[in-house]
């Protein structure tokens, strides 16, 4: 395995449009990094430039100890794995994983020990003599996958290959990638849009978006110490609460302030002197109060959404909607006010114009 490398990578079409500024981490050898973010915020297409899909417009890639701007895909020794599952209809499962090593002229006894070995990974022993029209969809992204593996690659490249599955299998499947990597060590970079795969399956997470990688770090660190506004939102079910309003120096310190008569102590940390601001929230942060006190905020009930396991609170206080996330037995009626309890030991403070935290 090897590590790979993006030094201010960029991604410029013909007609101008930047679809990366200037992308620069490292994967380390053996370490699985995810690439999160929007449609079209540029990580499928940093992902193709890894692999010799997409031209590099400028900057400087490296996979192990090679500069590989230039050099062809099958030359950068990847495997990839796409969306679509692109098997053979008419070759067997077997075939279909060995079709890659026969393209190289490798040996048959080691195209059918590699293709064996890798059916025992991913349980797919009892089928290899299958045709794929037979298989669930689940068994095509495991022979998808297998094709990969038997390669023996340096990188592996994960192009959204859970899209077409339905949420069982999805997470399944996912599950299966992430013991296969600690099974293989194998340094793997991961494409998805799905932010509940990339905080269960990565050991880190590049966050992107509009061309830009805005932070790079452990899937706890990013949920804990966003370092903006687009982050801190992007990352976490349900996204967390954002108030607009203001900071005001209060008795030595600092409270916030917003529209609907809305007033919190200041999160700690929080700069010094009146200056707008957005306070962020988590959901869990959020709950019905069980007595009077500084950070309770009086709140109308405007939706419920029942998850089984907890409950889902849309709750109004002038023009601000935040959602609370509280136990089953709680459950409010639409209409009602309710007191809420704001616990701010782990809130955020992000400036108004840059969107960058402030404070934690």
């Amino acid at each position: 395995m090897a590590q790979v490398l993006l030094d201010n990578v960029r991604k410029v079409y013909e007609n101008g449009f930047v679809a990366v500024h200037g992308a620069s981490f490292t994967v380390a050898d053996g370490e699985f990094v995810v690439l999160v973010g929007p449609s079209g915020c540029g990580k499928s297409t940093t992902l193709r430039m890894m692999a010799g899909l997409e031209d590099i417009s400028s900057g400087t890639l490296r996979i192990g100890d090679r500069v590989v701007n230039n050099v062809p895909p099958k030359e950068r020794d990847i495997a990839m794995v796409f969306q679509n599952y692109a098997l053979y209809p008419h070759l067997s499962v077997f075939e279909n994983m060995a079709f890659g090593l026969r393209l190289r002229k490798a040996p048959a006894k080691e195209i059918d020990e590699r293709v064996r070995e890798a059916g025992r990974l991913l349980g797919l022993d009892d089928i290899l003599e299958s045709k794929p029209r037979v298989l669930s969809g689940g068994q095509r992204q495991r022979v998808a996958l297998g094709r990969a593996i038997v390669r023996k690659p340096q990188v592996f490249l994960f192009d959204e290959p859970l899209s077409n599955l339905d949420a069982r299998l999805r997470v399944q499947t996912r599950t299966e990638i992430s013991r296969l990597h600690r099974r293989l060590a194998a340094t793997t970079v991961y494409v998805t849009h799905d932010q509940v795969e990339a905080m269960t399956m990565g050991d880190r997470i590049v966050v992107m978006n509009e061309g830009l990688v805005l932070q790079v770090a452990p899937p706890l660190e990013l949920y804990a110490r966003p370092a903006n506004r687009f982050v801190a939102g992007f990352i976490g079910s349900p996204a967390m609460n954002f108030i607009d309003g203001e900071l005001q120096p209060s008795g030595g310190g600092a409270v916030f302030e917003a529209a609907g008569d809305l007033r919190l102590p200041a999160p700690a940390g929080a700069p010094a002197g009146a200056r707008a601001a957005t306070l962020g929230v988590r959901p869990e942060a959020i709950h019905v109060a069980d007595g009077p006190g500084d950070r309770v905020v009086e709140m109308t009930i405007e939706a419920i959404e029942p998850m089984g396991n907890e409950i889902f609170v849309h709750a109004r206080r002038g023009p601000h909607v935040v959602v609370a996330r509280v136990p089953p037995q709680t459950l409010p009626a639409l209409g009602e006010a309710v007191s809420f309890g704001f616990d701010l030991a782990g809130a955020h403070l992000f400036d108004v114009g840059s969107g960058e935290r402030l404070a934690a």
